[in-house]
């Protein structure tokens, strides 16, 4: 997946979560629909957010930028900030 894909994906899902809140608040679904899928989007976001980084950083010291693989969802919400 390239930058620009992995951008767009990103941008899909920031705008799914809109969406959902925006259902949400029109009583279109509960509020464990929305925590529960809000959740899965955020997990698919740190995911891109992890795959770009691991890309530019790669390009950064002169490697193949399409050697970075996405991590597993585990790995990535375990990062200590």
């Amino acid at each position: 997946m390239r930058d620009n894909e992995i951008l767009s994906r990103i941008n899909a899902l920031v705008s799914e979560e809109h969406e959902l809140r925006g259902r949400l608040a029109a009583g279109e679904l509960t509020t464990d629909e929305e925590n529960a899928r809000v959740k899965e989007l955020e997990v698919a976001l740190d995911q891109c957010w992890d795959l770009l980084r691991q890309r530019r950083a790669r390009r950064g010291v002169g490697e193949d930028p399409d050697n970075a693989a996405p991590r597993p969802a585990g790995e990535v919400e375990n990062y200590q900030q």
